[in-house]
């Protein structure tokens, strides 16, 4: 088994939208053939304040514009996972052996009519809205438990008891 713990984490913004209802927008990515669902995320440029970041993916990979989202939370925490080592040679030039992310919690002040995810440089095939408890049994594997940190920490906007509670 060959160790990737030389290698850094890509820093990364990531996106949970909710609409009016609480649910949480999810797009099937297009360079995967897995029935695998997943929020909005992307590379932090260097020298870019991640939350621009998180603004910037979104419109990037589903169309909405900051004029039609609603920050709700943005907690200076950043979470980390590690790709399958099958997957660190083929991903990102095998730069990284994952992500560093920082999550943003915005809401949807629009309709349904303001997401396009055909995009300049689409991302996703697919887009549907779920219950954000959903959340980890839709994301592929490697990425169940990070799901499962940021559903922890957006429990109290979300109003859902946190993993694990009852």
């Amino acid at each position: 088994m060959t160790s990737f713990a030389h290698l850094p984490y890509r820093p990364c913004a990531g996106v949970m939208l909710l609409n009016a209802d609480g649910l949480v927008f999810v797009g099937q990515r297009l360079d995967s053939t897995l029935e695998a669902w997943q929020m909005p995320q992307g590379g932090i440029d260097p020298g870019e304040d991640p939350l621009d970041a998180a603004y910037r993916e979104l419109w990037e990979e589903t169309g909405v514009v900051r004029e039609h989202v609603e920050l709700l939370a943005a907690p200076e925490i950043e979470l980390e996972y590690d790709l399958p080592d099958d997957l660190v040679g083929k991903v990102w030039k095998g730069k990284w052996r994952g992500q560093r992310q920082r999550w943003f919690l915005f809401r949807l002040n629009a309709g349904d009519d303001v997401i396009d995810i055909a995009t300049a440089e689409p991302e996703f095939r697919a887009w549907r809205w779920i219950d954000p408890r959903e959340l980890p049994e839709v994301i592929v594997p490697f990425k169940r438990t990070l799901y499962i940190d940021i559903l922890r920490i957006f429990a109290e906007p979300l109003g859902i008891a946190e993993p694990g509670e009852a």
